[in-house]
């Protein structure tokens, strides 16, 4: 008897009609009736807190599933097929080469993958886009093994996992950059898939708001492990999820209960905890948590004591029992209570250890899935518990230390083998065959007539799209002119003046996707709230505060624009949406993100390097760049490092233009490459916030502007004067030509100036033509372009930019003769740019001495002249280090 009970009698009567409007009138008129008087107490003043838990049993009652259509004993063969390929192709490459692999993730969701591939996942056709499925990326062995037993992957391939230096090798986990026929997404850096799922799901209401794309009828559909939720990244974007109605959007969580090292939540209920959060977010939650071989035990389970002793568990506890035998379960799962331990009296040991989890219940998956698939209005998430692990045994089986398990005994595999009925006889099990299908076999015939009704094999990236007609130079025949006398404007206007030529263009207007975190009027791009719209899934339910000014605040159901609020990582989670849109709607899409560059690579840089990998397509602006351009904010806000951070990424370009002339060019020839020649590489551009004069574009600069560096302008050719070679970037080319003039004036040497667009491109460039001459040894010696550019050229160079002095250094070993940097090293910080400028030691003054003392060291003038021009400046010697203060 609860001694909370006041008044049984009454309880009963409660409970009565409760039961009878569940027999008469179904679960939601009795969820219904339950609402209104859970709201009526509350209107009168009973403090009712709300709970997002319900009882740790499956959402879907056993009657209410909807039964499986399939053929139950030809899939339950090919899963074991799969799971035995699986595990063989890791077991047999760390035989040959030890490289790693992953057994017990896939071993754990195997079921959840074959459900999928069997009845929901359709392929990409003609009359439908098909749905996206991000997997889970330590399930991998598993998808080719899949993959294999459909032909799509050959034995050869199977022994190359995880070698892929000579080609034919099957990548680690998901990676398009390696595998771009085969894989979409990349998610193995975890929280970075879910993230990236909720803004995909996003991306193509967009797509559809815009009539860009048919969407209505695809899903995506996103694996991850129960461990991976602890990621922030992973939970972060659920709320939007909610807000947005991404009813397209479906979460499948393995809940294995463990991680890397040990359980995820030993002490508590990972699954309770997730069906809170979601719920709490406003995601439909179904829980799969056990199989069909509890159901009777549930069914008879009038009191309750039996989902009493499921919630007392702690995961910890569940974990050991799945490490153990039947015989450990009934002694300490069900002997805790007389009435239990008497409830499966009746059944032997093994009944017991065949109480399935509901992630390995083909029929509990396959109803959760439907549901999920018919849920309106709400994202779904699918918390489905399963056992790490699952079939490997005394190797590893729910134990702590089966994530790193690589290697399985002999008697391990035999088990494994009756475990999944797999044909392998006892003198082969040590060679770990492949097994697959005869060509007429039931199963064989199975697999493919699945697939085929569901569109063909899932895993078949696109690499193109129709190709876009991009726009010629000129048409940014405003950009490429001077801004004219008297009147000044920064980098950042131009990029917009650029964009609003781009979205105004016929061909390739509709494409352009701008996106911005919550700073459009830091950029100055208020003026396309209006021309454009920022998009929304329900328009604009409001009269924004500012309705009547021009450039008011305006949502639209067709907006253009794609706002994200304070979240750099949802707005580069869209960005990537966008940028791999060529690949996954078949429709190529030109996203421009700008944000400040200090808040890009270094908060975002995992999902920035995820986009290399994925191929994508677009363009980074980073605005407010550098270290001294943006006065007054401070060490959080200035960025001196953001191109270092770029270089790191192979297939990234990056350009730090001082002239709008120069964005122009670079933006241009972006179009070109990416949306025109479909090139898979991306654009980080990083454009500044301080307003100068911008002149007209020189004649034929445009190929110099592209591989990194251009001669500006050149000092008399006819002077005696010594003569140095000034190279500057960004916003300091303006200090290099200030500090030219002070060498010609106060100094007599003459300075020639290079604009240096990209120090990374013209490293990159050198690089390549080290390596030909490296492997041509016979040939004749290939220069770099900043060799070809400086080889004729007299005295000794110069750079500046706004970055650290790394920046510049890159080109070191390829600037003949001797290079002096200067750059921004050390902690940013408050003050007006020359304050900066000249704390940095990149101002022209600090320019000026640097030219001086390297003439001095090469002889040609003596060091006292630099020094005088030390005290003239007004430099402390000895003044601290900038890195150091």
């Amino acid at each position: 008897m609860d001694s909370q009970d006041i008044d049984p009698q009454e309880t009963q009567e409660w409970l009565d009609a409760l039961e009878t409007v569940l027999a008469n009138e179904g679960a939601e008129r009795a969820h219904y009736l339950l609402e209104r008087l859970v709201e009526k107490a509350r209107r009168s003043g009973a403090y009712l807190p709300y709970s997002a838990n319900t009882a740790y049993i499956n959402t879907i009652p056993s009657g209410k599933e909807e039964r499986s259509p399939g053929d139950h004993a030809l899939e339950h063969r090919i899963r074991s097929y799969v799971r035995w390929n699986a595990m063989a192709m890791v077991l047999r490459a760390n035989r040959k080469t030890n490289v790693g692999g992953h057994i017990a993730s896939f071993a754990s969701a195997a079921t959840l993958y074959d459900v999928g591939y069997n009845h929901f996942w359709r392929a990409p056709t003609e009359k439908h886009g098909g749905d996206l499925v991000y997997v889970q990326g330590h399930s991998s062995p598993g998808i080719y093994a899949y993959a294999y037993l459909l032909g799509a992957l050959t034995e050869e391939q199977l022994d190359n996992f995880r070698q892929e230096t000579e080609g034919n090798g099957l990548s680690s986990y998901p990676h398009p950059w390696l595998m771009p026929d085969f894989w979409q997404f990349p998610t193995v850096s975890m929280g970075l898939g879910p993230l990236m799922a909720i803004y995909q799901a996003r991306f193509m209401k967009y797509l559809g708001s815009r009539g860009l794309v048919d969407t209505e009828d695809r899903k995506v559909w996103a694996f991850m492990g129960d461990g991976e939720m602890d990621e922030p990244e992973s939970l972060g974007a659920i709320t939007l999820a909610s807000r947005e109605n991404l009813d397209n959007l479906i979460f499948v969580v393995n809940c294995n209960l463990q991680r890397l090292d040990g359980p995820v939540r030993g002490n508590g209920k990972i699954i309770q905890e997730l069906e809170a959060a979601f719920r709490g977010a406003g995601w439909n939650v179904i829980k799969v948590i056990w199989g069909s071989y509890w159901d009777p035990l549930l069914a008879k389970d009038t009191r309750g004591l039996l989902q009493q002793r499921m919630m007392e568990c702690v995961d910890g506890e569940y974990q050991t029992f799945k490490s153990r035998d039947g015989a450990y379960v009934r002694e300490h799962f069900f002997g805790k209570y007389p009435e239990l331990r008497e409830m499966v009296a009746n059944m032997s040991d093994d009944d017991i250890w065949r109480l399935n989890r509901g992630g390995h219940d083909p029929h509990k998956v396959y109803a959760a899935y439907t549901a999920a698939l018919r849920h309106r209005g709400q994202p779904t998430v699918i918390l489905a518990k399963t056992i790490k692990g699952y079939g490997m045994g005394e190797s590893g089986e729910a134990q702590n230390i089966t994530h790193q398990q690589k290697k399985m005994g002999t008697t391990s595999l035999q088990a494994f083998r009756d475990r999944f009925g797999v044909p392998v006889p006892d003198d082969r099990i040590d060679d770990v065959p492949y097994l697959k299908f005869d060509e007429d076999s039931p199963e064989h015939s199975y697999m493919h007539g699945r697939r085929e009704a569901l569109g063909g094999f899932l895993h078949r990236r696109r690499r193109q799209a129709e190709s876009l007609q991009v726009p010629p130079l000129e048409a940014f025949e405003s950009l490429l002119k001077g801004s004219g006398e008297g009147r000044e404007s920064s980098t950042t206007m131009a990029y917009v003046r650029a964009l609003n030529v781009l979205v105004k263009d016929k061909k390739i207007g509709k494409h352009i996707v701008p996106i911005v975190a919550d700073e459009s009027r830091t950029f100055g791009m208020e003026g396309m709230f209006r021309q454009l719209g920022i998009w929304s899934s329900v328009g604009q339910l409001y009269t924004p505060q500012d309705a009547d000014q021009l450039m008011y605040y305006k949502e639209d159901k067709h907006g253009q624009i794609l706002q994200e609020g304070i979240n750099e990582a949802g707005a580069m989670s869209s960005w990537i949406a966008a940028a791999t849109a060529y690949s996954t709607h078949n429709v190529q899409m030109i996203p421009f993100f700008i944000y400040y560059s200090m808040f890009g690579f270094q908060r975002v840089g995992d999902l920035v390097w995820a986009a290399g990998d994925m191929r994508c397509r677009g363009f980074l602006i980073g605005g407010t760049a550098g270290r001294t351009t943006l006065n007054g904010e401070g060490l959080q806000h200035e960025d001196g490092h953001s191109h270092i951070l770029a270089s790191t990424i192979p297939n990234c370009v990056a350009y730090d233009p001082a002239y709008a002339y120069e964005l122009a060019v670079i933006i241009q020839d972006g179009l070109r490459r990416m949306c025109q020649e479909q090139e898979d590489v991306f654009y980080y551009i990083t454009v500044m916030n301080e307003n100068y004069s911008h002149p007209d574009m020189p004649k034929g600069a445009e190929q110099g502007i592209l591989k990194g560096m251009y001669l500006l302008r050149e000092g008399s050719k006819r002077s005696k004067k010594p003569r140095v070679q000034l190279l500057g970037s960004g916003t300091i080319l303006r200090e290099v030509i200030a500090a030219a003039e002070l060498l010609e004036k106060n100094h007599n040497v003459v300075a020639d100036i290079w604009s240096v667009t990209s120090f990374n491109q013209l490293r990159r460039e050198a690089l390549t033509a080290t390596r030909w001459n490296l492997l041509h040894p016979t040939e004749s010696s290939r220069l770099s372009y900043v060799q070809t550019c400086l080889k004729d050229r007299d005295g000794p160079v110069v750079a500046a930019s706004d970055y650290m002095k790394i920046v510049a250094d890159q080109i070191r070993e390829f600037v003949p003769g001797r290079y002096c940097v200067l750059g921004t090293d050390g902690f940013g910080r408050s003050d007006t740019r020359e304050r900066l400028r000249r704390f940095f030691e990149v101002d022209r003054h600090y320019i000026t001495v640097a030219a001086l003392n390297a003439l001095a060291e090469e002889g040609k003038i003596p060091a006292a002249q630099v020094a005088e021009a030390i005290q003239a400046y007004a430099i402390d010697p000895d003044k601290p280090e900038p890195v150091n203060v």
